[in-house]
């Protein structure tokens, strides 16, 4: 049998102290914005649903609509 390490050191300068990451905020968009999609390209915003919940814009006549995260979209 082996014996315990008794208690252990918590040292507040470990990285594993690190409090996590703050959320990143959310995108608002509004009709005319320009936008870069990662595979539609550049387009325009149309139109915006249910307080940014989705986006609809106009690649070049196709239009897509984009859901919330708006992972693959930037704005320009």
């Amino acid at each position: 049998m082996t014996k315990s390490a008794g208690s252990r050191r918590h040292l507040p300068s470990s990285p594993f102290n690190r409090n996590a990451p703050a959320a990143p905020p959310i995108e608002q968009w509004a009709v005319g914005d320009r936008v870069s999609h990662d595979q539609f390209g550049l387009g325009r915003v149309i139109a915006v649903e249910n307080d940014n919940a989705a986006v609809l814009v106009d690649f070049s006549g196709r239009k897509g609509r984009i859901l919330s995260p708006f992972a693959k979209l930037a704005k320009l």
